[in-house]
């Protein structure tokens, strides 16, 4: 496969929409930019590559994406810092773990260049849809799709990759309730629990929505073999704070490597914390929580960024955890981290990029 850096061509709408932009009322993922970045795949290599008005598209009813779930994806941000200026977070770790999804779904990998033009144009051309206000930010959706017209079961021989974003607030108002997941499975050993793919999330909709009809805004899944061991929890990544050591599942086949789990992590680590990436079983933490030393356990997600977790539903039972403070662990780290992408501090591991 070539994949080589192509002039970007750009179409501008003809009246911005911006003025219909309400920041006090953004929501999370209904609102959408002027723009949308397109590049096709076919015979090979990337070419095609532009930026064009958002809008509807037009595909065959045969197309694979449809037939054989070759769709996968990516979430970042874009942030407008006190300077008024515009900064991405991470964009390059979001273009290293969609290659890694792209290879494990049979589909063409992206070049650095052409994700990171595509991206960067995109977001430059659309920076006045970046809040300003704090708690809010641009969300930005790469995502990958086959295209061929074509309904025999192979790889696409044709693919589109896409760019768009959309203003949001936050994704969570308040600290979540959540279920322990022991009868349906998300990821298997061997599987694509660790690839953002499309499908990871369709047949995440129905146990989450049986979760909600008792009380709870999420799942926490467990291991396919036993449901013994915690994995993640809805669409983040999960932690705890056990006698002052954070603990987080070990990343591999069933877990998504995130990517502020990471960053979370990194910055645990700045701080001489302790931290374990190991299993841990439903036992623990609820020997954790009766015996008093779960002090924390929340959520790490590109949309959620920390979502603290205030209740744990397992067997019938339910487990409450303590207020978080602003002194807890994930108070601490998500103004660290909010502090790093507003420019109020030093980005010491460089992960912010200037649009």
């Amino acid at each position: 496969m070539i994949s080589t850096p192509l002039p970007i061509a750009v179409k501008k709408v003809v009246k911005s929409r911006i003025a219909e932009l309400d920041e006090a009322n953004l929501g999370f993922g209904k609102i959408f930019s002027d723009h949308m970045f397109i590049s096709d795949f076919r015979n090979g290599h990337w070419d095609n590559a532009g930026i064009t008005p958002y809008g509807m598209m037009e595909f065959s009813p045969s197309s694979s994406m449809m037939h054989y779930g070759q769709a996968i994806f990516e979430g970042m941000k874009a942030y407008r810092n006190e300077k008024g200026e515009v900064f991405l977070f991470r964009p390059l770790a979001n273009h290293k773990r969609l290659n890694i999804s792209a290879v494990r779904m049979a589909m063409p990998t992206i070049s650095e260049d052409v994700f990171m033009d595509g991206l960067l144009q995109l977001v430059r051309l659309d920076s006045n849809w970046v809040p300003k206000s704090d708690g809010a930010s641009l969300y930005i959706r790469p995502f990958l799709i086959a295209t061929d017209d074509y309904i025999g079961v192979k790889p696409s021989d044709t693919y589109k990759f896409l760019i768009i974003t959309s203003p949001v607030g936050k994704y969570y108002s308040e600290p979540v309730k959540v279920l322990v997941e022991t009868n349906y499975i998300r990821a298997v050993e061997g599987g694509v629990g660790f690839v953002k793919a499309s499908g990871n999330y369709g047949r995440s909709l129905y146990p989450t929505k049986l979760a909600q009809q008792k009380g709870y805004q999420q799942v926490i899944w467990t291991d396919a073999r036993h449901h013994r061991y915690l994995e993640e929890s809805g669409t983040m990544n999960v932690m705890f704070v056990i006698d002052n050591v954070l603990i987080t599942p070990p990343t591999g086949d069933t877990i998504l490597a995130g990517i502020t789990r990471d960053s979370v992590l990194t910055i645990a680590r700045d701080w001489n914390m302790k931290v374990e990436e190991r299993k841990i079983s439903v036992d623990e933490i609820i020997d954790a929580q009766r015996n008093g030393t779960l002090q924390e356990a929340f959520g790490t997600g590109t949309a959620a960024t920390i979502a603290p977790i205030c209740l744990i539903g397992y067997e019938g039972n339910d487990y409450s955890l303590p207020p978080i403070q602003t002194t807890s662990f994930s108070s601490r780290v998500n103004k660290e981290l909010d502090d790093i992408k507003k420019g109020r501090i030093a980005d010491r591991h460089g992960w912010m990029v200037k649009v």
